[in-house]
């Protein structure tokens, strides 16, 4: 609960004051002259983590279902340049943590990283800013080493097939207990080649932590992780 009161409050400050500067639309709901209305901003700040299994066994820790108003907020950090959203996300991200990874600080988290075409389309990495102003222990060894194409037009056999062999990691990572860190997880094929390119190099997967997942059939088990 202090979580959520102290994470709405700086929200909205920052919101307002946002306002005054630049005037736009909610970034969740399109509400006017609001940068994240009261609303969105109480969502964002009170994520109901969700644990959910893949079908390789990989097991993923959620702040929210990629629905309604947290989905509308990261796509606009992602695709419209709303780095003002990487704070709640941010905090959101380190709210699953806490609950799915409670020995955080014995474990390394490792960010999926941003591809060449993504970052020239955006200007920024997403995922490395969300984890990077989470205040978890953030270890970026995981590098592209050949190109993919977009993979919100593939099926999920097709976005296997994309990824298959396109990460590595830079340095061995024996025993080291490790969480994969990704902003949406949608069939689960990025987060289980990363898994692959983690586990060649000796560390130990614990799991995965993003913002949001999407209800795919790639998910065998799906819990509620939220205490109450």
């Amino acid at each position: 609960m202090a979580f959520a009161e102290h994470g709405g409050g700086v929200i909205a400050a920052l919101s307002a004051a946002l306002a005054l500067i630049l005037p736009v639309d909610c970034a969740g709901c399109g509400t006017p002259d609001s940068s994240l209305c009261e609303t969105c901003a109480e969502i964002l700040a009170a994520p109901r983590p969700r644990r959910h299994v893949l079908a390789s066994g990989l097991v993923v820790h959620a702040a929210f279902d990629f629905a309604d108003r947290p989905a509308r907020a990261l796509r606009a950090l992602k695709e419209e340049g709303r780095t003002g959203l990487v704070r709640p996300f941010s905090m959101a991200l380190a709210a699953v943590a806490a609950v799915g990874f409670p020995d955080a600080t014995e474990v390394a988290f490792i960010p999926i990283p941003t591809s060449a075409a993504a970052f020239r389309r955006r200007g920024h990495r997403v995922v490395e800013a969300i984890l990077g102003r989470s205040s978890l222990p953030a270890l970026a060894v995981l590098r592209r080493v050949r190109s993919t194409r977009d993979q919100r037009e593939l099926g999920r056999a097709e976005r296997a097939q994309n990824v298959a062999g396109s990460l590595r990691a830079t340095r061995r990572l024996d025993g080291r207990r490790v969480v994969i860190v990704d902003d949406v997880v949608t069939t689960g094929a990025t987060v289980g080649e990363a898994a692959r390119a983690l586990r060649e190099v000796g560390a130990q997967v614990m799991g995965v932590a993003c913002v949001a997942h999407t209800r795919r059939t790639g998910f065998v088990r799906d819990t509620d992780m939220n205490p109450g």
